[in-house]
C-alpha cells in the first residue's frame, strides 16, 4: 500500500492533468453527441459525416478548455492553435476512418461506434497534446 501512495505522490500532476482533460473531454463529448444525435435522427446527414461535424463542434470546445484548465499553456495562442489543430486534424481523420470502420464495415450502431472511436482518438489526442501542442515552450540558450 505505500508504494502505491509513494507512486501516486509522484505521478500527481499527470494524474491531475488526465483526470481534467477527461472532464474536458466529456464536455466535448456532449456537445458531440448532441450534434451527431440532432443530425442523424432529424434524418440530415448519415452517422459518419454527423460525426466529423460533431468533432468539429468538440474540437473547438476542448481547444477553450484545455488551453486554459488541463495543460495551462505558457504558449501564446499563436503558437499552440497550430500545433492544436495538426493534433485535431489527425484526430479528425482518425475519427472518420474509425466510424467508416465501426459502422458501415462492422454493423456497430452509431453511438456505441462513436463511444469507442472516442475512446481510442482520447489516447492520441492527450499524449499529443501533452507533449507537443500544450508542451512548454522551450527557451534557447544564449550565445
Amino acid at each position: 500500500m505505500a508504494k502505491l501512495a509513494v507512486l501516486l505522490a509522484r505521478h500527481r500532476p499527470l494524474l491531475v492533468q488526465l483526470a481534467t482533460f477527461i472532464a474536458v473531454g466529456l464536455t466535448a463529448a456532449v456537445a458531440h453527441f448532441l450534434v451527431l444525435g440532432g443530425l442523424v435522427e432529424g434524418e440530415l446527414l448519415g452517422p459518419v459525416a454527423a460525426s466529423m461535424i460533431g468533432f468539429v463542434v468538440g474540437t473547438l470546445v476542448t481547444y477553450t478548455l484545455n488551453s486554459r484548465f488541463t495543460f495551462e499553456s505558457t504558449r501564446s495562442h499563436a503558437g499552440a492553435m497550430p500545433r492544436y489543430f495538426a493534433v485535431a486534424g489527425v484526430a479528425f481523420v482518425l475519427n472518420g476512418v474509425l466510424m467508416d470502420v465501426f459502422t458501415h464495415r462492422l454493423g456497430i450502431y452509431y453511438l456505441a461506434a462513436q463511444f469507442l472511436t472516442s475512446a481510442l482518438v482520447l489516447c492520441w489526442t492527450f499524449n499529443s497534446y501533452r507533449l507537443w501542442a500544450f508542451a512548454e515552450k522551450r527557451r534557447r540558450p544564449a550565445a
